[in-house]
């Protein structure tokens, strides 16, 4: 069955750093690009970070940029989310996905949230 399954958030105040996990099983992730997005209360998901298959290519949102950084490690099927100088407006939550032939899949999110 194929998964995706989020970890590593919470509650982290302003400047903090979280390294969110994204767990894949069910196929090979050396085959497959990974994204992860977010969505805070009352706004639409968005996307946050992707990486291909190698490794070698990322993209980040402007938001993102300079302050995380996403990373796969294929042997422990499991693509990372590196936060680093969090703010408020971080707060949400964030979820990995993938596209496999013509469909999406999406984990079940891990909540962040950066207050003091």
């Amino acid at each position: 069955q194929l998964q995706l399954v989020e970890s590593g958030g919470g509650l982290v105040q302003p400047g903090g750093s979280l390294r969110l996990s994204c767990a894949v099983s069910g196929f090979t992730l050396d085959d497959y690009s990974i994204g992860w997005f977010r969505q805070a209360p009352g706004k639409e998901r968005e996307g946050v970070s992707c990486i291909d298959m190698s490794g070698d290519n990322t993209k980040y949102s402007d938001s993102a940029k300079g302050r995380f950084t996403i990373s796969r490690d294929n042997a422990k099927n499991t693509v990372y989310l590196q936060m680093n100088s969090l703010k408020p407006e971080d707060t949400a939550v964030y979820y990995c996905n993938t596209r496999i032939r013509n469909s999406y899949y999406w984990g079940q999110g891990t909540q962040v949230t950066v207050a003091s």
